[in-house]
């Protein structure tokens, strides 16, 4: 079995360009919001944009790359959870209400 050492990173650089890509994609939710504001699909790029602002927190800053299996694979879960709730409540609100609720 070939097992590879992953190890943390040192480096501040990846986190210094993550951190900023984090910062424009937060500034492009606003635009887009401005934009589009009202079009029923903007909540599915708010979703999308929830969602890679997630796995990049998980990646670079938690580093779920280096956990245990287990670990990575709830993270990843928790992770896809609300942008998935924010789909079903944007298209699926009183359903999803219902379901919620009992």
């Amino acid at each position: 079995m070939n097992q590879h050492s992953i190890t943390p990173s040192t480096s501040y650089r990846p986190l210094v360009t993550t951190w900023l890509v984090l910062v424009g994609l937060t500034a492009l939710s606003v635009l887009l919001n401005r934009w589009l504001q009202g079009a029923a699909w903007l909540q599915l790029l708010v979703a999308a944009i929830v969602w890679i602002k997630g796995e990049m927190i998980a990646r670079h800053f938690v580093e779920t790359q280096i956990a245990h299996p287990f670990i990575r694979r709830v993270t990843h879960a928790f992770i896809a959870f609300t942008p998935a709730a924010l789909i079903l409540t944007t298209f699926f609100g009183q359903e999803f209400a219902r379901f919620a609720s009992i």
